[in-house]
């Protein structure tokens, strides 16, 4: 059972990379936010409740996204593993996320942390807010989004090296480069 973390900031390439992961390795990609909109749109119980906080502009409880993830790994009858992507995001949310996977006899083969220089990123962040029209894609917003994933990530970064599941990856060169490292870490990483 592979079960990925995957760290990156806006811009890093993490989507792009957790699309060749999962077709290489047959696992599933869960991103938190995908999860929300969907158990909101199909009005399940969680998705009630968290459309309470969302509507009140409030941060959802760890309990909540925990029970939410519970629930989508539950469904996932017969699957190889699983991407993380933006989640945990707090050292209590990977220690949930580590009780959560050894509740099902599981654990995390790897974190991945997709590094890119900053100057970089930018530049891809206002050429995607060029080409899709995204409005979060300017300056003054990027600014705000790396900063805060710096702060919000160096405790986690901390935490999966204590856990001797850390692995960095040079997120700058040619995809197929950057996919070669991943693979790499993860076939290690797993013993395949």
């Amino acid at each position: 059972m592979l079960n990925i973390v995957i760290f990156g900031a806006p811009g890093s390439g993490k989507g792009t990379q957790s699309e060749k992961i999962t077709e290489k390795y047959g696992i599933r990609h869960i991103s938190t936010g995908d999860v929300l909109r969907e158990e909101i749109k199909n009005g399940t119980e969680l998705g009630k409740t968290a459309k309470r906080y969302i509507d009140e502009g409030q941060l959802l409880p760890d309990e909540l996204i925990i029970d939410i993830l519970a629930s989508v790994l539950d469904s996932m009858k017969g699957h190889n593993g699983v991407i993380f992507d933006g989640f945990p995001r707090t050292i209590p949310q990977a220690e949930a996320l580590k009780k959560l996977l050894q509740d099902r006899g599981q654990d995390i083969t790897a974190m991945l942390d997709l590094d890119v220089p900053e100057e970089e990123l930018i530049t891809r962040l206002l050429k995607r807010g060029q080409e899709s029209g995204r409005a979060d894609d300017n300056m003054e917003t990027i600014k705000k989004r790396l900063d805060v994933y710096k702060s919000q990530t160096f405790p986690l970064i901390e935490y999966y090296k204590k856990e001797g599941k850390y692995n960095h990856i040079k997120g700058v060169g040619a995809l197929d480069d950057i996919f070669r490292d991943i693979a790499a870490v993860i076939e290690t990483s797993s013993g395949k």
